[in-house]
């Protein structure tokens, strides 16, 4: 099913100051992140070394956490604060360059761990070119 993102954005009624394709797959991009972070912390928690597995759990929950903040920020546009949505960008690629630093050391192991670290560099990627865009 394809995503509502850009078809929603679309329908704002007011100019955006970004290209909403480009912020379309960003705030994807984030919503992806969050959602395999959630699943990854779950699946950590459903292995038999979870006391390993414990700052892996704690970095998919904040990078979780983050990502869905910074979507649903990016998603309102009445009364745009470029420098707060900047902030968030920031503090989400680098909460994205930890998790995918994180589970990039368990990759080996736990198939979880791959995935996650691969959304966490995909949305880590989006979030820098969507800064990019903003300079």
């Amino acid at each position: 099913m394809p995503s509502t993102t850009l078809p929603m954005l679309e329908t704002y009624p007011k100019s955006i100051n970004l290209d909403r394709k480009l912020l379309a797959a960003t705030i994807d991009a984030l919503n992806d992140c969050a959602q395999a972070c959630t699943a990854c912390a779950d699946a950590c928690l459903s292995e038999d070394m979870v006391a390993e597995l414990t700052t892996c759990v704690r970095t998919n929950l904040d990078c979780a956490d983050i990502c869905a903040t910074t979507a649903r920020v990016l998603s309102r546009h009445t009364g745009y604060d470029a420098n707060l949505s900047r902030a968030l960008l920031e503090a989400c690629a680098t909460a994205c360059r930890s998790c995918g630093d994180e589970c990039g050391g368990h990759a080996d192991a736990h198939e979880h761990c791959r995935v996650c670290a691969q959304a966490c560099r995909t949305c880590e990627s989006a979030c820098r070119e969507l800064l990019a865009a903003m300079a």
